[in-house]
């Protein structure tokens, strides 16, 4: 059984479709029956290079630690600055 979907009216700015999307369901709009699969083969991921400067032994024992666990230094303190803030948010919640 098909079903009719709406038409998404003209909007005169951003605006007003952003008062109409937060009272319609996108879903009353969309035919799935028409949709298709999407790859997006070229994105790239938002990263912003930045310099930090570390006492030379915090970097040496970043090594050994990212050694002992096979993956990279820079991913081991990747890994450990998102452990870092996630703790310091919680703890900021629970104030």
């Amino acid at each position: 059984m098909k079903t009719s979907r709406k038409r998404i009216p003209k909007f005169k700015n951003e605006k007003e479709e952003r008062e109409f999307w937060s009272t319609h369901s996108p879903l009353d709009y969309f035919d799935f029956e028409k949709a298709k699969s999407a790859t997006f083969p070229n994105l790239k991921p938002s990263l912003k290079s930045i310099s930090i400067r570390l006492p030379e032994d915090m970097v040496n024992e970043l090594k050994v630690l990212a050694n002992k666990r096979d993956v990279p230094y820079q991913s081991l303190a990747k890994l450990y600055l998102s452990w870092g803030i996630r703790s310091e948010r919680e703890a900021l919640k629970v104030k």
